[in-house]
């Protein structure tokens, strides 16, 4: 299949419909396939407080939940490739406080897949002194709901950061940078971008400024701008390059990133029973809302709270991506919900079945 390029014309147009309507002040958006095609759009701007500015192609997003895929859930499989760890370890094996309640039964597979039964979110800036006491209140005082088959969470890939962190020696940021960006060419990928064209998130109502140049996540921020949940930042292009290894089912030109058994292993729907359908770190399309009407049931993605997502669809064989700042100034703005379905319609309505 190949992009009728006029009827993907009118797709991409909504992207200005999306800046008339608020849904969101600037935005970087990519479609590619896996025969090399690639279209990228950037409009509006990358801030209106306190003055408007305009966005730039090389603009580094704040990528939100997106890490728990493009870093996280990467760097673990090429650690699961390497022999170092099993999905089917058990989290106390890395994380020995890590027990009571039924913790100890807990796997590595659960926190990918979401089905630990953890809470989807805990203040740990007003809980804890640091990154690591917030790890131990995770272990110690933490409830399970068992209750829960499928429940997103943050604490899930805090907990993930933290094995990777303990099993590679080093902190996340540089584990990830060594074993998924730099292999990938991703050389405008990272944490903490201190320095750089950040584009800025929501107008903080405590200080009345602008969160830029710092992760919007709190609980991020609290860590150091470093964690499995949260905090890193990227452009289009660079995930142009992310999103072209997946729809390649992880090879890179005639490299193999990720082996197509693990690939595999990847994507699959391990909760097809349930609301969420969830393989490993990824959402799994299945009969669900997410993504949008048309995508194939095997379609896979991921979003982020701050506007962003990737959507592959390894049986249509394309790639999407919105990088957006929709909460530039307000996290209230939930436009972006509905947008990004009719965006990814728009797109898929565009391939030529007959090419």
């Amino acid at each position: 299949m190949s992009f009728n390029l006029s009827k993907l014309e009118k797709a991409f147009m909504l992207l200005d419909k999306g800046i008339e309507e608020g849904v969101f002040p600037g935005v970087a958006a990519a479609v590619g396939d896996n025969k090399g095609f690639v279209r990228v759009e950037v409009k509006g701007n990358k801030k209106l407080y306190p003055y408007d500015e305009k966005l730039n192609r090389e603009s580094l997003f704040d990528l939100a939940s997106l890490t728990k895929v493009v870093a996280t859930t990467m760097l673990l499989m090429k650690m699961l490739e390497s022999g170092l760890i099993s999905v089917y370890d058990r989290v106390s094996e890395y994380i020995p406080n890590f027990k009571g309640d039924g913790k100890d039964k807990i796997t590595i597979f659960q926190l990918l897949t979401h089905t630990s039964g953890l809470p989807a979110y805990l203040p740990f800036y007003e809980k804890c002194k640091d990154y690591l006491d917030s790890i131990n209140y995770i272990c110690e005082e933490v409830k399970l709901n068992p209750n829960k088959n499928v429940e997103y969470s943050d604490l899930n890939f805090i907990l993930l950061g933290r094995i990777l962190e303990i099993l590679g020696g080093n902190r996340l940021d540089t584990l990830c940078h060594k074993e998924v960006f730099e292999p990938l060419g991703m050389k405008d990928t990272m944490f903490n971008p201190i320095g750089k064209d950040v584009v800025p998130t929501e107008l903080d109502k405590t200080t009345g400024k602008v969160i830029e140049g710092v992760c919007h996540d709190e609980n991020a921020r609290f860590f150091g701008g470093v964690s499995g949940h949260a905090g890193l930042f990227s452009t289009i292009d660079d995930l142009v390059k992310f999103a072209t290894m997946l729809i390649n089912f992880g090879r890179v030109r005639e490299e193999v990133f990720l082996s197509y058994p693990l690939f595999i292993r990847m994507i699959t729907n391990y909760t097809p029973n349930s609301e969420e359908n969830r393989g490993w770190g990824w959402v799994i399309k299945g009969h669900t809302a997410f993504g949008g009407d048309l995508f194939s049931e095997k379609a896979f993605g991921h979003t982020g709270f701050t506007g962003t997502s990737i959507w592959v669809d390894p049986e249509y064989k394309v790639f999407m991506i919105l990088l957006t700042n929709r909460v530039h100034p307000t996290r209230e703005n939930v436009k972006i919900i509905r947008f990004r379905r009719l965006f990814h319609n728009a797109v898929l309505s565009a391939l030529d079945w007959r090419n």
